[in-house]
């Protein structure tokens, strides 16, 4: 081999390794990722972003079909691999009010759902592609045997004495109370801890441990509509309540029948002693022992015996009395006695009212109000469910609260 073939050969193999190094640098520079070289359309049907995006979903709850849904339970339609583009909720009254959530995807009903009826629910959600997809529902609410309105004590934005309870009233018996409580909802500018407790299947009051703090706003929200209390009983159309009101100065008086005293404080602080003639040491005649509620006041009040079982004939009475602030319904008062005068600060002689003088009753009278607390001690018989409405405080909190 000559000079010029021999140099002919090595620049041949000088250009075979050349080529071989810039295959492996070119197999070593290509995407982790498998993304396609420009041009290419990497076995996706030649779309970028992935090709045809899937078709949108739609879930509609109550499902389809149902019946004996409950009216206080929303209507939510859901849409998965796109956006809500409409939704329209009817029944015979007409179309039902909803929202869309801020991403579009989830609308619920805003509007009460009636008692038995027919519902239709239509919806279109579209996918990132523009593709509709439309769905259709049908369901049907329950039917009510009866429909439950609570009423309410105290009103709406009084202000009231610190032992007054909260007392809600229902117009149709109610067998699932654990559902009546879950929407019964306490609050109070000041924390208390408090619990409700039923006295019967149509009567639950709420009360604190102790009286309410005093200058206390307290708000009370019901959410029944639509809820299932027992027994074919639902929550009614007007079920759902807000109720506020506020606690004036604590007052709090302590009538002691052994020391003819009726002692008379604010806020923890006493002050006024007012001398008494409470219920005579005899059957039938005794004030009754425990914490009692002013309920109502009464500038001038015909006082009858018998509103109470003793008889005329009985050693009964008819008499009109001024200054009578009523603290519980069972007859017992405390109103002026200018006839007791004499025994006040020194013996019972009434018939079970606390007896004072005309200027002391009408002091009482103008400084009571409804919610306040007069707990009489020193008797042998106790205030209880006999008594009247009120006599939430003689319940041990322990009972209370089982």
């Amino acid at each position: 081999m000559n000079r010029a073939e021999q140099r002919g050969v090595r620049q041949g193999g000088w250009l075979g390794l050349l080529a071989l190094v810039l295959v492996l640098v070119a197999a070593c520079t290509g995407s982790s990722g498998g993304a396609s070289a420009p041009g290419s359309d990497g076995g996706n049907g030649g779309k970028a972003g992935g090709g045809d995006a899937p078709a949108a979903t739609v879930a509609i709850e109550p499902a389809g079909n149902a019946t004996g849904v409950a009216p206080g339970s929303p209507v939510v339609v859901k849409a998965s691999g796109g956006t809500l583009s409409a939704v329209t909720v009817s029944g015979k009254a007409g179309k039902v009010k909803g929202s869309l959530d801020g991403a579009k995807t989830t609308w619920t009903s805003i509007d009460k759902l009636a008692f038995g009826a027919t519902y239709s629910v239509t919806a279109t959600a579209t996918n990132a592609g523009g593709k509709a997809t439309n769905a259709t529902s049908k369901f049907t609410t329950v039917k009510a045997k009866a429909q439950v309105f609570p009423a309410v004590a105290p009103l709406r934005d009084s202000v009231v004495g610190v032992g007054l309870p909260i007392r809600v009233y229902f117009n149709a018996p109610v067998t699932d109370k654990k559902a009546a409580i879950d929407h019964l909802k306490v609050s109070s500018s000041v924390p208390v801890d408090g619990a409700w407790h039923w006295f019967s299947n149509t009567e639950v009051h709420y009360r604190p441990q102790k009286y309410w703090p005093a200058h206390d706003t307290i708000a009370l929200d019901i959410s029944l509509y639509g809820v299932d209390l027992g027994g074919g009983t639902w929550g009614g159309l007007n079920a759902n309540r807000h109720i506020q009101f506020t606690t004036s100065d604590s007052h709090v008086s302590i009538a002691d029948t052994r020391t003819h005293q009726m002692k008379v404080y604010t806020n923890g602080k006493l002050v006024r002693t007012l001398p008494a003639s409470m219920g005579k040491e005899v059957p039938g005649r005794y004030t009754h022992s425990g914490p009692h509620v002013v309920i109502d006041k009464n500038r001038v009040k015909t006082m009858d015996s018998r509103t109470f079982g003793l008889a005329l004939d009985a050693g009964g009475y008819t008499a009109k009395v001024e200054w009578a602030t009523r603290i519980s319904n069972n007859g017992e008062f405390a109103h002026s006695a200018p006839w007791s005068v004499a025994q006040q600060g020194h013996s019972n002689v009434s018939h079970g009212c606390i007896n004072l003088s005309p200027s002391n009753a009408q002091w009482f009278f103008n400084y009571s109000k409804v919610g306040d607390v007069v707990e009489v001690v020193g008797t042998p018989v106790k205030l209880g469910p006999k008594d009247g409405d009120i006599f939430d405080w003689t319940i041990p909190w322990s009972q209370w609260v089982s």
